[in-house]
C-alpha cells in the first residue's frame, strides 16, 4: 500500500444541514481538526487472489529487501501447495529484482515474478483493491501510533476475506439505459 502514517485522514462526517427551528440554531459546518505532523510511519505490503478475492497484508516498519524477502515467505505460507504456479505482479522498485528475491525464486520454482511497465499501475489488479482497503481502514479516523493504523487494516483486511468475492479487473458496473431509436424510427402503426 505504500509508505502510512499515522495522522487523520479526511473522511465523511454527519453535519446539520439545515437549521433547527425549535432552536433556531443555525446550520453546522463541516470542520475538521488541524493534524500537524506524523506520529510514525510504516509500510503495508499486500498479497491479492483475484479468483476468490482473498487477501493478505502485512505491516512493516520499512520498505527494505529483508522485509520483502519475509513478506514473499509468508506468502509462499499462505497459498495453498496445491497451486501450481504463483505469478507475482510487482512494480520496477529495487528492491523487487535484489538478490535475496532471486535466491528467493530460485528456491520456489512456482514462483514467476512479472514486471509491469512504468506507469501503468492499472494494470496491477491489487491497486484497485488497495483503494478499497484505505477506504475501509483509514477513511475518516484519526491515529496516534503505528500501531492503532497497522491494527485498523488488519481488521480491514480480515472484514475483506470474510466477505469476499471474485475480484472483476475494470471499472465498476452502471446501469445503462436503454437506447432510444433515433431519427430512423418507423412510426407505430395505429
Amino acid at each position: 500500500m505504500g509508505p502510512e502514517a499515522a495522522k487523520s485522514f479526511p473522511g465523511q462526517q454527519l453535519v446539520r444541514a439545515l437549521p433547527d427551528p425549535s432552536d433556531a440554531r443555525p446550520a453546522e459546518r463541516a470542520r475538521q481538526e488541524v493534524d500537524y505532523g506524523r506520529r510514525g510511519k510504516g509500510y503495508i505490503f499486500g498479497a491479492f487472489k483475484p479468483a476468490d478475492g482473498e487477501a493478505l497484508t502485512a505491516p512493516y516498519d520499512g520498505r527494505t529487501i529483508a522485509n520483502w524477502a519475509d513478506f514473499l515467505q509468508r506468502v509462499e505460507d499462505w497459498i495453498p501447495p496445491e497451486v501450481e504456479h504463483v505469478y507475482a505482479i510487482v512494480d520496477n522498485l529495487n528492491i523487487h529484482r535484489a538478490t535475496d528475491i532471486l535466491l528467493f525464486s530460485l528456491a520456489y520454482p512456482r514462483w514467476e515474478f512479472v514486471f509491469q511497465p512504468k506507469y501503468a499501475a492499472y494494470l496491477n489488479l491489487i491497486e484497485p483493491w488497495w483503494k478499497i482497503l484505505r477506504s475501509l481502514a483509514l477513511k475518516g479516523r484519526r491515529f496516534e501510533t503505528w500501531e492503532e493504523v497497522c491494527q485498523a487494516v488488519a481488521e480491514a483486511t480480515a472484514y475483506w476475506n470474510k466477505h469476499r468475492h471474485p475480484f472483476v479487473w475494470g471499472r465498476r458496473r452502471r446501469h445503462r439505459s436503454r437506447r432510444h431509436a433515433g431519427i430512423a424510427r418507423l412510426p407505430l402503426a395505429a
